[in-house]
């Protein structure tokens, strides 16, 4: 269970002709609240938890349970933020065990060699992703999903109280895509896990997270409920797109669930 909090962050790009990618971004996203990032290509998602996991320079502040991240070794950090990159590194000649094994890394000695328990996280993690007839494959044999759900896998088993996920299932089957989302709402509920997410379906982020904050060139747009955020006008200015936004409420627990549908743009008869 663990608060992140930003401060000012703001992360820049370029030596000379600085571009800005994330402009002076602040939040607090409590224990077991899930932040969805929403926004078009280059609106400073990806930079924005690059900079928390300390992949990019930024300037600002960064905290979780009120201690600084730029204070904490690479070891420490890594105990309290796990993170699912967009385009991760995958080495072909490793099995979907040994590669989601690397998550329990911050537990390791520098010389010493996974445990019973280590095992024990990672087999189980496996199996709630369905990955158990791949654990010994390789993972230059599987499917593009199939890899994506082995990077989760790897995250997971960080078992860290901060998770960072950058589209976390575009490569993923529409089931999959379900079986990946509610996992790691059940780790939300249950073990009060902190998720921030860069979601480009707009529809999935409102169902699964808490709260949505659009971003537009580095900046927020409009941060609150999904309800309030997804507008038509709203994705039309920012998207520059079509849209209708429904609204479907279950008739057994009455919650409301927002539905963005893409329009076509017909030409005139």
């Amino acid at each position: 269970m663990s608060d992140l909090r930003l401060a000012d962050l703001t992360v820049t790009y370029g030596r000379r002709s600085r571009t800005v990618a994330v402009d002076a971004f602040t939040d607090a996203v409590h224990a077991g609240e899930w932040l969805g990032l929403i926004g078009p290509n280059g609106a400073g998602k990806s930079s924005l938890l690059r900079a928390i996991v300390g992949l990019v320079a930024h300037r600002g502040e960064i905290e979780i349970d009120g201690r600084r991240v730029r204070e904490m070794s690479d070891r420490e950090r890594a105990a309290l933020v796990a993170y699912v990159p967009q385009q991760p590194l995958i080495p072909d000649d490793m099995t979907a065990r040994e590669y989601a094994l690397l998550g329990r890394s911050p537990y390791i000695g520098y010389f010493g060699s996974e445990t019973r328990r280590d095992r024990a996280v990672v087999d189980e993690v496996l199996a709630r992703l369905t990955l158990e007839e791949f654990a010994d494959r390789l993972l230059g044999e599987l499917s593009g999903g199939e890899r994506q759900r082995v990077v989760l896998a790897r995250a997971l088993a960080q078992q860290a109280p901060i998770l960072l996920l950058d589209e976390p299932t575009s490569a993923l089957d529409i089931g999959h895509q379900q079986q990946a989302l509610e996992l790691v709402a059940e780790l939300r509920r249950h073990d009060e896990l902190t998720v921030v997410s860069a979601m480009h379906d707009l529809t999935l982020a409102a169902m699964y997270t808490g709260r949505l904050t659009m971003l537009d060139h580095g900046r927020v747009v409009a941060s609150g409920a999904a309800i309030d955020v997804l507008t038509a006008a709203r994705l039309r200015a920012v998207f520059d797109v079509s849209v209708t936004v429904d609204v479907d409420t279950d008739g057994a627990t009455g919650e409301s669930r927002v539905i963005v549908v893409p329009r076509r743009s017909l030409p005139a008869p």
